[in-house]
């Protein structure tokens, strides 16, 4: 199974099931579609979404917030473009992208901190907290299957 994780050569050969890929793009495509939001729209993802308070202040916090908010949209995005190409190329690192995805919404339950729940700062918790653990159940799935060889498939 390490082999798999970490394969010897990227290529695009997977040798596990397919389902896993069927299940994985649109759980990609809802990633890609965030990281848009989080970084184009970043007044409209982080109050409206992520349920943030317009903090004020001299001079005004917001520009500051907005801008990082918009970086982590970039970040996310730089990741969700790698998965991408992962998919579209080099699929035989499937589960190492999946774990990294597994990983990153795990600590969202594990890692989170009391900020999220603070009503100083928000009005709600994001959805991100809220779905957090059916994503990570989801992803420790799909992940666990990612590792398993199809006896049917040689090549995709």
């Amino acid at each position: 199974m390490l082999e798999l994780l970490f394969p010897k050569q990227a290529d695009n050969n997977y040798l596990g099931y397919k389902l896993v890929i069927y299940l994985f793009v649109p759980f990609l495509l809802l990633m890609t579609w965030r990281s848009v939001i989080h970084m184009s729209f970043e007044e409209f993802g982080l109050h409206e979404i992520a349920n943030v308070k317009v903090l004020s202040g001299n001079p005004d916090p917001m520009p500051l917030i907005y801008a990082f908010f918009s970086v982590w949209g970039l970040i996310q995005l730089i990741f969700c473009a790698l998965s991408w190409i992962i998919l579209l190329r080099y699929r035989s690192l499937t589960p190492l992208i999946i774990f990294c995805f597994f990983i990153e919404w795990a600590m969202r339950i594990f890692g989170s901190n009391s900020v999220v729940n603070d009503s100083s700062y928000s009005t709600g918790i994001t959805p991100g907290v809220t779905y957090a653990p059916y994503v990570v159940i989801f992803l420790l799935v799909l992940f666990i299957f990612s590792l398993v060889k199809n006896p049917n498939n040689t090549a995709n």
